[in-house]
């Protein structure tokens, strides 16, 4: 008898091992998401600089539009978390929409050799942004819906794990900027 409650109590043990040690990966997995979403949005950051510099020099007379996007460029940077995040880069898209407004109006902008570059290299991060959120938000549902389980749930609260924000777009922000002319 005394062998048997041994062998319960090893199972048991085992569990709570294994269980505590699935939400500290999923924890590491939703970090790890998140360093991914910043790695790609810092690289979204470091194009606008050069493309509005790009644009300068065709339409100097639209400096709100600069002020704007550099002005919008600098809240995402400082923003931290996803929903403070997303709010940030709602504006940023705003913003860089209204770039390319002014962009349409220069064809031979839209024709310079280093303005096309720009323009490919911001479709290509935007598309890498895109994959980095939605694996983001695939590995937070997966964290979320662990720690709410039970018995999950019992052992998430006595370590602290809490909840994690998805990364979401609001509005009529869902579409990804365009830049094709």
């Amino acid at each position: 008898m005394g062998w048997l409650i041994a062998v319960v109590l090893i199972i048991v043990a085992f569990y709570l091992v294994s269980l505590y040690n699935r939400l500290v990966v999923l924890k590491n997995k939703v970090d790890n998401s998140w360093a991914q979403v910043d790695v790609q949005l810092k690289r979204r950051y470091d194009l606008i600089p050069n493309l509005v510099e790009t644009v300068k020099g065709y339409a100097a007379h639209e400096k709100d539009v600069f002020e704007n996007v550099a002005r919008a460029r600098q809240m995402a940077i400082q923003a931290q978390g996803p929903t403070e995040k997303g709010q940030a880069e709602n504006q940023l898209t705003q913003a860089l929409r209204q770039l390319f407004a002014v962009v349409e109006a220069y064809p031979t902008l839209r024709a310079n050799e280093n303005f096309t570059q720009l323009q490919g290299e911001l479709s290509e991060t935007e598309n890498k942004i895109a994959y980095a959120r939605q694996f983001y938000n695939d590995t937070v549902f997966m964290y979320n819906s662990s720690i709410e389980k039970f018995p999950a749930n019992i052992f998430a609260n006595m370590f602290g794990y809490q909840r994690r924000n998805l990364f979401e777009v609001q509005g009529e922000e869902r579409e990804a900027v365009k830049v094709k002319f």
